[in-house]
């Protein structure tokens, strides 16, 4: 578990690369307190990995300052954080128990306590009866949860994970999501990237969103969710395109799913005379104001 009980921050300020006349990060800058879990979002090639891998000092950048605790990061900061990238990081010939006991080394831990730390890491992730299995002979899920296990097994106070829950199944999402939470009450501070925005949702007390290298937007999810127009969510019985709203004045459909339509009201609008178009369309069955959910926050952001 992490020992981190004082809160502690990361900061990022005027980060900026550019790959020849691509612009990957122009100028971001955001900050990430501990004691919560963060969200970190945008579209493909916003510059979210771009921006981990300069935390870990993996990226040349050409201005801007990573800090922790309001201090340039160097080595022995490093060891104490936790990386889970994207693409696979374990080494597939070796032994599983035995990865992540030479994870646990590199970060300074002592073989027996690196060996006791990979055990019950491995027992939380429920894996534990895969130790002495090659990392390779594993399914994709529990790669992931080995790989998570490796960014844990030192303890750290900082996590940062790009896509940790990819290619998970229902069971495995909540265990993770559990895991992660209970880091951040034990006071680590959790940036997490993901693409599943109903469960970074779920998981996040906070969110930051980048498009083109530059912040967007940058929140608390509940903040975020009750700002901006009213919404409704409005289902019509046999009606699955919600026509009806699109000839509604002042209407605008956000989503449409399974029949259920969510509408954005203008200023002004009436929420009476929408009710009367979509009982003149059919049988009402929902109809309710709605908070705007992540997913309407992230497309409205980076349109």
């Amino acid at each position: 578990m992490c020992k981190c009980w004082s809160v502690s921050l990361l900061e990022l300020s005027g980060l900026s690369r550019r790959y020849g006349a691509v612009v990957a990060l122009d100028d971001l800058a955001f900050s990430v307190p501990s004691g919560q879990v963060v969200g970190f979002l945008g579209p493909n090639g916003a510059g979210k990995t771009t921006t981990m891998r300069a935390i870990f000092d993996l990226v040349d950048l050409d201005s801007g300052t990573v800090t922790w605790d309001g201090r340039r990061i160097g080595a022995a900061e490093r060891r104490r954080f936790g990386y889970m990238p994207e693409e696979r990081g374990l080494y597939p010939s070796m032994l599983v128990g035995e990865h992540l006991q030479y994870i646990g080394k590199l970060h300074g831990m002592s073989s027996s306590a690196a060996a006791e730390a990979a055990a019950a890491w491995l027992e939380r992730l429920g894996v534990g009866d895969r130790a002495t299995s090659r990392i390779d002979a594993l399914s994709h899920g529990n790669q992931q949860r080995v790989q998570l296990a490796a960014a844990l097994v030192h303890s750290p106070d900082l996590l940062v994970l790009d896509e940790p829950l990819a290619g998970l199944d229902p069971a495995a999402i909540d265990a993770i999501g559990q895991v992660l939470v209970d880091q951040a009450r034990a006071g680590c501070c959790v940036l997490l990237s993901s693409h599943q925005l109903d469960l970074v949702e779920d998981l996040c007390e906070s969110v930051t969103i980048i498009d083109h290298g530059r912040l967007v937007v940058s929140g608390r999810v509940d903040d975020l969710a009750t700002s901006g127009a009213r919404r409704l969510a409005v289902r019509v019985e046999g009606d699955r395109t919600a026509s009806w709203a699109e000839r509604t004045p002042g209407v605008t459909v956000s989503e449409l799913s399974s029949g259920a339509a969510r509408l954005v009201l203008d200023d002004g609008v009436d929420s009476q005379s929408v009710l009367r178009a979509a009982m003149a369309a059919g049988a009402v069955t929902e109809f309710a104001f709605s908070r705007r959910r992540l997913s309407e926050v992230f497309r409205e952001a980076t349109a």
